[in-house]
């Protein structure tokens, strides 16, 4: 639907660029394309010029994702304040815990209905963990959220069943509250379904920020377990160690597995359709509070089979047994003994990749999620006139 009427402007609220670049982008895209002004706030790496020279308007604010005290906290509130008066946008799409937290809180400090689009792509450690420490911290949160997601005119968007019943309950969410959309998609014809090349030794890849969450060790141990029985079968680790990140992977860490011939590391890489077409198996044994991983949507998109845990949005991506595994969290023995199935049936890995796809073009077209997001706008600009 053109939006001709009058120039209507949206606020982009995100905690880093790449992020945006990974996740939101064709949604923006779309959005200018619709008649949108847009505006996109975050923390800038190497992308600022990117996105101007895409026609976006950008305005930096200084999130940082480790935390680094309450003066700077602050100060990002005080920034997000500062750009919504600015900008004064017709509605604003927060994503990612930080973001959507401070921007609910500072709409709420100034008493502003604008329409709310609070994305949430994963709660995080905080409502997974048993630990005292994150139990107390869940409380603290719990009570951001009922503050944060009180807006008026909201829609909060949630990836996976088990996160949208969790802030249902926090927050006292109604139906007309919220909608679930699996991911942020996958371009169907940039991850395009190529047979397995049946002549080479078996590949498995992983892909992902190098946090220990994301179950890097899991994964490295598993290939340990395998290769004592199939020695040729190839272990590969796509991505970099998150400096920012105290529970990064270290790279001293990545040197050594490669010098004992556990895995093959191929760190950043921008070509992923070719990293998991050339595979056999995508493995993500993640126990981070997850959206839907896109890594797991893109390797479903190629025709893969996964395995995965049975973690919220993780077990989302796949339709158990039919495209892919699960396996318990934290658990080497059972991910290697997933792996080990696949290898030694190769018919039901062909066969799971085959409905992988079908799976992908059915929940996971970016096409379609980026359609559910314009109509998200529209109808929450609709209600606020």
């Amino acid at each position: 639907m053109k939006i001709n009427d009058y120039k209507k402007k949206i606020l982009f609220v995100v905690n880093v660029d790449w992020f945006f670049i990974s996740h939101r982008l064709p949604i923006a895209l779309e959005a200018k394309e619709n008649g949108y002004i847009v505006t996109i706030a975050c923390h800038f790496t190497k992308h600022k010029q990117e996105l101007i020279d895409m026609g976006f308007s950008v305005v930096d604010i200084p999130f940082s994702r480790s935390g680094s005290g309450i003066i700077n906290e602050l100060n990002t509130l005080k920034n997000i304040r500062k750009v919504i008066k600015e900008v004064n946008p017709s509605l604003i799409h927060a994503v990612t815990i930080k973001p959507v937290l401070y921007t609910g809180l500072v709409l709420k400090s100034i008493n502003r209905n604008i329409p709310f689009v609070a994305a949430i792509s994963g709660l995080g450690y905080v409502f997974t963990a048993d630990t005292l420490r994150a139990k107390l911290t869940r409380l603290i949160v719990s009570a951001f959220y009922k503050v944060a997601l009180s807006q008026k005119h909201k829609t909060v968007i949630f990836q996976n069943t088990s996160d949208e019943s969790i802030l249902t309950d926090v927050a006292k969410l109604k139906p007309n509250d919220k909608v679930l959309i699996k991911g942020s998609g996958a371009d169907l014809t940039v991850y395009n379904y190529l047979p397995e090349n049946s002549t080479d030794s078996i590949k498995v890849v992983m892909a992902c920020r190098l946090l220990k969450e994301k179950g890097v060790y899991e994964y490295v141990a598993a290939a340990k377990l395998v290769k004592e029985q199939y020695p040729g079968t190839e272990f590969l680790l796509v991505g970099t160690p998150d400096v920012e990140n105290p529970n990064t992977v270290k790279q001293v860490e990545i040197d050594g597995w490669v010098n004992d011939g556990l895995i093959k590391y191929l760190g950043h890489r921008n070509d992923i359709p070719k990293v998991f077409s050339g595979s056999n198996i995508v493995c993500l044994p993640s126990f981070y509070g997850e959206g839907v991983p896109k890594v797991l949507i893109e390797a479903a998109a190629c025709g893969r089979a996964i395995v995965t845990t049975d973690n919220p949005g993780c077990r989302d991506a796949v339709v158990e047994g039919e495209t892919g595994l699960t396996v318990p969290t934290r658990d080497a023995k059972a991910l290697a003994k997933a792996m080990l199935q696949l290898i030694d049936e190769p018919e039901l890995r062909v066969s799971m990749g085959a409905k992988a796809r079908v799976f992908a073009e059915k929940e996971f077209d970016v096409k379609s999620v980026v359609s559910k997001h314009l109509d998200i706008y529209s109808n929450l600009i609709s209600k606020d006139q």
